[in-house]
């Protein structure tokens, strides 16, 4: 079948995502021992992938577990934030985008709450014809119904779809749904492999 869609992930794929730059840094400076601050979120009465907490809800959990002022918080958040969003990656996001002079374009994201507003500065909804956060749908990669959702909106056949994820599981998933599934290494490496089966579907 010949692709009439790309779905691309964003953290890790259209976004360089530093992990070394959050928790432990944060940790470090707020005397923390390593792991309290995912830790920290033990409490909450849901998933935020999944849109069962709010961002505020978040907040006052950390705020709360940790024992930190409001300050404090206040730049615990920024810093998830920044090591969330982190560099967008130009090089894919440049031919994501010449994309959609062919194909549809999507995002599939296993998100929290307060991606999209964050990461709206790099434009992703300027280049796409469809984005999928799993917070504000309600079902995350690689439950099978997350590629449902994605084929059905795009309104076209799995065997259409190209996607990119940097995690196994996830490009797993979308296979089992019958998409073409790519595992993100590195851009080039990715970009050669996803136009090679561009080439040969269509």
């Amino acid at each position: 079948m010949t692709i009439k869609a790309v779905v691309l992930d964003i953290g890790g794929v259209l976004e360089v995502v530093d992990d070394a730059t959050f928790p432990a840094p944060a940790e470090q400076r707020l005397g923390l021992a390593p792991g309290s601050i995912v830790g920290g979120l033990a409490g909450l009465p849901g998933d935020a992938v999944l849109g069962q907490v709010t961002e505020a809800a978040i907040r006052a959990e950390w705020q709360r577990s940790l024992g930190l002022t409001g300050a404090q918080v206040d730049e615990l958040v920024e810093d998830y934030w920044r090591w969330y969003v982190g560099t967008l990656d130009e090089e894919l996001f440049a031919w994501f985008a010449a994309q959609r002079a062919h194909r549809a374009t999507a995002i599939l994201s296993n998100s929290g709450p307060g991606a999209r507003e964050r990461e709206r500065p790099y434009g992703f909804e300027d280049v796409t014809d469809l984005i999928v956060y799993s917070h504000e749908v309600g079902l995350a990669k690689p439950d099978p119904a997350a590629y449902e959702l994605t084929t059905e909106r795009l309104g076209v056949e799995p065997g259409e779809v190209l996607f990119l994820d940097d995690l196994a599981a996830n490009v797993a998933g979308a296979a089992a749904h019958g998409w073409h599934a790519v595992l993100h290494v590195d851009t080039p490496t990715s970009v050669r492999e996803m136009e090679r089966l561009i080439r040969e579907q269509g």
